[in-house]
Parts: C-alpha cells; structure tokens; sequence
C-alpha cells in the first residue's frame, strides 16, 4: 500500500495518508540508523500507520548491527536501535519509499544517481533543510551526540511537516 492509494489511517480526529520514509546514509551504522530509530519511536508514539526504514548506498557492513556508539546514544536518549541490521539500498526500494532522504550530497548523488526515472528522483532529498549536511561522526566519538541531536531536532520538525503535508484536508481542523 502506498501513499498514492490515498488509503487513509486516523491519528486523533485528523486522517494522515499512509506514507513509507527512507533515511539514507552511505553505510547505514550511524547517522540513518538514528534518523530511523527516532522517527520510528515518534511514529509509534503518536499512533501513525506510517512505515520507517534505513538503507546504505555503499555495501561494507551489509546484515550488521548499527555502530555501537549509535546504539549507546539513541538509548541514552530513549530510543532502541538495536535490532537494526544494515541493508543496502535497492533500486526497488526507490518504488517502494515515498520519501527517501539521504544525510549528505555524497549519499544524495548516488541515490539520484541510481534511480531510473524522474518519478523516484523527486522521492529525493536532503535529510536536513537549506541544502545542509549530517557530519559522519563515525571517524569522531566525540561527535556522536552533537549528530544524534541534530537529528533528533530535525526528525520531531520533519513529523510535523509530513503530516502537514499528508493529511486528508476534509479532516484537517479549522
């Protein structure tokens, strides 16, 4: 089921479209496993029929778990990302996700790249606003926390976009 079924799922009194996210990173161990794990835990928490997934552009960690500092950071926050295990990211994927974000240009040109037609282009974009780019903390312990509250931030900002954006307006309140 996707988006463009218009199939509607009620979270309160307003009707949201089911939608599934990709976040993208090239090895999918530390910045897209956290963008994925927070948004999922958001999902749940309000109660969206919404579906969230992670992928690599590259194919070095493929069925392996996130990094581990990624692990202790989203628990220290609250968040379980633990069972994650990294996939590469497919050119089926690129059908299936209605909106697929990739943490850096790097990872955005490949995925564009990749795709085949201007259909799964559009379905591309920048995980964060104006152009900017997640820093890959993966050479960086220290880093891991700035990058896990950047994405945070821009996780709990991009839920309110989406459901703006993916809401039934016969539903929306006045």
């Amino acid at each position: 089921m996707r988006a463009s079924l218009t199939q509607l799922h009620s979270a309160s009194t307003i009707k949201y479209i089911y939608m599934k996210i990709l976040m993208i990173c090239f090895g999918n161990i530390c910045r897209s496993p956290l963008a994925e794990g927070v948004m999922r835990q958001l999902i749940e928490d309000e109660n969206l029929d919404w579906e969230v997934a992670s992928a690599a552009t590259g194919d070095v960690c493929v069925g392996e778990p996130a990094d581990p500092r990624s692990v202790a950071i989203a628990k220290q926050y609250g968040y379980d990302i633990a069972n994650q295990r990294v996939r590469r990211l497919t050119l089926e994927m690129l059908d299936d996700y209605d909106y697929i974000l990739t943490m850096d240009r790097h990872n955005f040109n490949e995925v564009t790249e990749l795709a085949q037609t201007d259909q799964q282009r559009k379905k591309v974009s920048l995980f964060l606003k104006d152009d900017l780019e997640v820093f890959n903390p993966f050479f960086s312990d220290d880093a891991f926390e700035r990058v896990f509250l950047q994405i945070e931030e821009r996780v709990k900002s991009l839920l309110q976009e989406l459901k703006l954006q993916n809401s039934d307006p016969v539903y929306r309140r006045s």
